[in-house]
């Protein structure tokens, strides 16, 4: 099992416009593909400009096979051009992370 952390920065007073783009747009093409993350959220404490979502993968064989299909979807393709349009994002970080050998254990 692998986790793909992903934070975004947005540029200060755009984070509510590019969720709310992102939820039009993006999340129906990206669940069609992805299914569901693990966690998608808003920053609350700190850095009040970011969002993070993490997806869960068997391996990196089906990490890459999932996104290369988002990455081929034209409802993803036209997401990509809006939010590439809008210019709301000042950052991306990606961290793919694997789990301890005690996590899920009871």
């Amino acid at each position: 099992m692998i986790y793909d952390h992903r934070t975004y920065t947005c540029i200060p007073g755009t984070i509510k416009r590019q969720l709310a783009m992102y939820e039009q747009y993006g999340w129906p093409a990206q669940t069609r593909h992805l299914g569901q993350p693990v966690v998608y959220a808003a920053t609350e404490t700190g850095d009040v400009n970011t969002y993070v979502h993490i997806w869960q993968y068997e391996d990196a064989a089906d990490r890459a096979k999932k996104r290369a299909a988002l990455q081929a979807d034209p409802d993803w393709i036209d997401y990509l051009k809006r939010s590439a349009e809008a210019g709301n994002l000042q950052s991306q970080r990606n961290t793919i992370l694997t789990p301890t050998s005690f996590f899920g254990q009871v």
